[in-house]
């Protein structure tokens, strides 16, 4: 009896990481069409406007052209002020001349632009590895400086976070997927973007990782396209990845109704097994040949997400994942100064769904 509810949680558990990495990978796809569509219409917007002014210049140009009845057709020079000269400093021309010139030789133009090479991508992993810290975190710390709840809430649920990465069992998890994202219940997606552009700017911004930065770059310069995969709201990441430049990002994905939360997760939070189904997801969608992606990571708990892909790699990893890689040949890339590897901030195996559910306990327990 025992072994087959055992088995039985298991394949819930799978059933609900599927889910979760289905509802991202739908997600992420439907908001970049969504930023498509409005860069093609701010595009629009921008060529009708330049055509308005064109069109208007040509008009002004054609009357001011036109001779008025009784004008001799004589420009008449407006008189100058006292002290002042009618033609600039010749030196100073020339200087400007002269570094103008200067700079266009030394600036060789940028090189073309690789073309777009549509079956290979990068999926980086966002706490610790493309940012300093859990994300979540940061966004959590930025809603009690709103007064979403109080920095005691703030500092209890790092505590249970601390005392879950120390314990590091699974159970306590369960407790955490009931809860879910609950605190955002009630706000709308407008709301939460609108602070987690704030947030971003306040907390977040300042904390890439510069040479994870650089990794992501250098997929974009070869026509490749980047998606960060978090356990953070689907609707933060998509900020933090616009931000950056990338191409989107696939996140939790908290239920909405009419644009409104509900509290509730569609599936499970984006970690672990999760991230694997929905990189698989979003590859049958946009018609990615796995073989030929890289992922990026800093957890043991990223395996499988690092597992899908032809080419993986550990930057900044914890000790189990710089085992892991060693034992499978992956590159390791640590971008870390200091003592060996120190964990800087809430750790990532797990930190996100600790941290959001001890954020949405805290929250919910003041509501009430």
């Amino acid at each position: 009896m025992a072994l087959w509810r055992a088995r039985s949680k298991k394949q819930e558990r799978e059933r609900l990481a599927a889910l979760a990495g289905e509802a991202s990978a739908d997600a992420a796809v439907a908001m970049e069409a969504e930023a498509a569509q409005a860069e093609a219409d701010a595009a629009r917007a921008e060529a009708d406007t330049t055509q308005t002014d064109d069109a208007g210049r040509t008009g002004t140009a054609q009357t001011d052209g036109a001779q008025q009845p009784g004008s001799t057709g004589t420009a008449v020079a407006e008189p100058l002020e006292a002290g002042g000269t009618e033609h600039a400093d010749e030196s100073d021309i020339t200087g400007r001349l002269d570094t103008t010139g200067a700079a266009d030789l030394d600036e060789a133009p940028p090189p073309p632009p690789a073309p777009p090479d549509l079956t290979a991508a990068a999926f980086f992993d966002v706490d610790n590895t493309m940012m300093v810290g859990a994300s979540i975190f940061h966004f959590a710390r930025g809603l009690a400086s709103r007064k979403y709840f109080t920095a005691s809430d703030l500092a209890g649920f790092a505590m249970q976070q601390l005392r879950f990465r120390v314990g590091g069992k699974e159970g306590n998890v369960d407790g955490i997927r009931e809860q879910g994202l609950s605190f955002v219940a009630g706000a709308t997606v407008e709301q939460l973007t609108e602070v987690g552009e704030e947030i971003y700017d306040e907390l977040m911004a300042d904390k890439i990782w510069a040479g994870t930065r650089a990794l992501a770059q250098m997929h974009l310069d070869a026509g490749q396209r980047v998606w960060l995969v978090t356990a953070t709201p689907v609707e933060l990441a998509a900020i933090i990845a616009r931000r950056l430049g990338l191409t989107g990002a696939l996140g939790t994905v908290a239920e909405s109704v009419d644009g409104v939360y509900t509290g509730r997760l569609v599936g499970d939070l984006l970690h672990g097994r999760a991230k694997a189904h929905a990189v698989r997801a979003l590859a049958a969608r946009e018609g990615l040949n796995l073989r030929r992606c890289t992922a990026y990571s800093d957890s043991q708990n990223d395996v499988p997400m690092l597992s899908v892909v032809g080419t993986a790699v550990a930057v900044n990893p914890d000790a189990e994942l710089r085992d892991t890689a060693r034992a499978r040949g992956w590159e390791i890339r640590d971008f870390r100064t200091g003592r060996k590897a120190a964990k800087i901030g809430v750790p990532s195996v797990l930190g996100a769904g600790a941290v959001a559910g001890a954020v949405a306990g805290a929250v919910a327990h003041r509501r009430r």
